[in-house]
């Protein structure tokens, strides 16, 4: 994961990515359709990473089909985690607004309030886990379609492959997805440049974790490389 910082950088060195960065957020704000076909834009970004290639692929609507696919699978684990906090969350309620009146029961008031907590606890740490397994979702879609974002075990595979690769990524997709909102801040204008900027940045960082999940383990100290180890005998 060392070139993972390169992620900052790397849009840069295509010489057209100002055009195509601008074309592609411009694309982005067409309500669901621009935000599959950016998905599917990351993807072509990764593959051409993959290839070795260091440019962006060019901006247009050529990515529906691959990012409909990544759509489906985001969308299908953020469903399974609102649903497990909804049965948390769906008591606490009820309890809050029964109990609302003046012979409401304070112990139950209380119980809903923490139940409520609870259920906010669970949907933040569950996002930020997201941000932790989702190298490994993105490439199971990539590699294996709509069936291998969703192969749990393959996915958690190479999560602990390396543990390490995996939360350096999760932290920059963190780092991605601040930078991706920020134009928001900026003139609002600037999402046109920051959210297509952080998609290349994702796709940057997906392929420094693949590339650190497949690297072989460096060999024990003490031991050359290719000699087995002395049998003790």
């Amino acid at each position: 994961m060392d070139r993972i910082g390169d992620a900052f950088v790397w849009p840069f060195r295509d010489p057209h990515w100002l055009e195509k960065v601008a074309v592609m957020g411009l694309i982005q704000l067409i309500p669901l359709v621009g935000q599959i076909n950016g998905l599917g834009w990351m993807l072509a970004t990764l593959r051409r990473l993959r290839a070795g290639e260091e440019r962006l692929p060019p901006a247009n609507f050529d990515y529906l089909g691959k990012g409909f696919e990544l759509f489906v699978v985001f969308l299908g684990y953020s469903v399974v985690l609102l649903a497990a906090a909804a049965i948390v969350f769906v008591p606490s309620i009820v309890l809050l607004i029964t109990q609302s009146g003046p012979s409401g029961n304070g112990l139950l008031i209380l119980l809903g309030v923490v139940l409520l907590m609870v259920a906010l606890a669970m949907t933040i740490l569950a996002s930020l886990a997201f941000y932790f397994v989702r190298p490994a979702i993105v490439l199971g879609t990539d590699l294996g379609g709509i069936a291998g974002g969703f192969d749990v075990p393959a996915i958690l595979r190479r999560v602990r492959v390396s543990p390490v690769n995996a939360l350096i990524a999760g932290l920059m997709l963190i780092a991605a997805s601040f930078i991706g909102g920020l134009g928001v801040y900026v003139c609002i204008v600037g999402i046109i440049f920051t959210l297509p900027f952080s998609l290349a940045m994702e796709a940057w960082i997906v392929r420094s974790f693949e590339l650190g999940a497949s690297a072989p383990a460096p060999p024990r100290e003490g031991l050359n490389v290719g000699q087995p180890a002395a049998s003790g005998r």
